[in-house]
């Protein structure tokens, strides 16, 4: 067994000082940082200092925020009575912040912000890296398009938005089928696996070549016919990038600012990742969000669900629920988490979450510095949220 190198943080946080650009393209640190984060072979001040400073891995691109942001109310719960019992083990708060590696936890009941703590360092300035978080983001812009028009089906191949991909193995395959992850190519998800095509697609993205992920991604092999297998794969969003692009004529960055960032009211400028300078962005993962911005986006979510402006009617409860793939009903939606009881969930490897349960009128938003990609939590994060929104819903109920 091979022991991992134990790495100073100081020279971490000194090669994180560097520009984006010269830090990204000319530091061999950058590439071998980035591939012990999806190793899970990172010491825990190490990944902290990391997942803050992600936009100085490689090149962003900023989303704007707004000049007046979305205003939560303020109305403190206590905690102090609560827990949750699982396989004969209670947890109270403080366990679950400690056993899971919590960098912020936030709480937002009807609009009011009922709970919000920091720890590990973080402050409500602190932006966090989100990962496939932005898988939840991209697929959100896919329904603003369809609104807007710019996508006429999600029916429509995905060729007819992205013209790089005819003739491919991508062809035949739906908008659709894309969000649902059902395309029917082959794909391994396997983080901690350099052969994995997962781990490959994170090579092309430490080369920089804008548009060598979509080359590689139509070069892939068919494992089933479209629409009858589900497979989860960070590839399929990489598209969905594409396809906003191609769709919307804008970067996946200025229309979630014209869409949701500047138009709902974020209050701080995130950064999305690029395939190169001046590229597209990574649609499955990459994007830099302050914990209030997440909780902000949830709420997004979780009002536009009711009340439909920015996305088609329906939207949101079909992006949130099971759907059917090759006679097998799959626990995914479009890029977002079923959590049963009406809950759904946007989740990140390494322990981001904005869960929203629309029963409770709770959006529930988390940041973690978990040690490894592949569901590693020692209090099981979604019933402790359900718990969690139970009992702060019944609190509000009482005031």
């Amino acid at each position: 067994m091979t022991t991992p190198t134990l790495l100073n943080t100081s020279l971490i946080a000194s090669a994180l000082a560097l520009a984006p650009a010269a830090w990204a393209q000319s530091s061999e640190q950058s590439q071998s940082e980035v591939r012990k984060l999806y190793s899970g072979q990172m010491m825990p001040d190490e990944q902290v200092e990391l997942s803050r400073h992600i936009d100085r891995l490689f090149p962003t691109r900023t989303v704007k925020a707004a000049a007046e942001p979305h205003r939560f109310g303020q109305r403190d719960a206590s905690l102090e009575d609560f827990s949750l019992t699982h396989d004969g083990v209670t947890y109270d708060i403080y366990d679950f912040m400690a056993l899971n590696r919590v960098s912020g936890l936030m709480a937002v009941h009807d609009n009011d912000v009922v709970f919000e703590q920091y720890a590990l360092g973080n402050t409500a300035q602190t932006p966090w890296m989100s990962m496939s978080i932005a898988k939840s983001v991209s697929s959100t812009l896919i329904g603003a398009a369809l609104k807007d028009g710019h996508i006429e089906s999600l029916d429509d191949p995905v060729s007819t938005y992205v013209p790089a991909l005819e003739g491919s193995v991508y062809d035949d395959v739906s908008v659709e089928q894309i969000l649902l992850m059902a395309s029917g190519v082959a794909w391994d998800e396997t983080y901690a696996d350099p052969d994995s095509e997962r781990r490959q697609m994170l090579e092309l993205q430490l080369e920089q070549r804008p548009g060598a992920i979509l080359e590689f991604m139509g070069g892939l092999e068919r494992a089933a016919d479209p629409g009858t297998v589900w497979n989860y794969s960070t590839g399929e969003t990489q598209l969905l990038s594409a396809i906003i692009n191609g769709a919307v004529g804008k970067s996946a960055s200025e229309y979630l600012s014209e869409k949701i960032w500047a138009n709902y009211g974020m209050e701080t400028d995130a950064q999305w990742w690029l395939d190169g300078e001046d590229g597209q962005e990574i649609g499955g993962s990459g994007l830099l969000i302050t914990l209030r911005d997440y909780a902000r986006f949830g709420q997004f979510v979780l009002e536009e669900q009711r009340a439909p402006n920015v996305l088609p009617e329906g939207w949101v409860t079909e992006s949130a629920r099971p759907h059917e793939i090759g006679g097998e009903e799959i626990e995914y939606g479009y890029s977002w988490w079923p959590e049963g009881d009406n809950a759904f969930s946007a989740v990140g490897i390494f322990g981001q979450w904005v869960f929203i349960d629309p029963d409770n009128d709770m959006v529930i938003a988390m940041t973690s510095a978990q040690p490894k990609a592949e569901a590693f939590e020692i209090v099981p994060v979604t019933q402790f949220f359900h718990a969690l929104s139970d009992h702060l819903a019944a609190s509000g109920a009482e005031r």
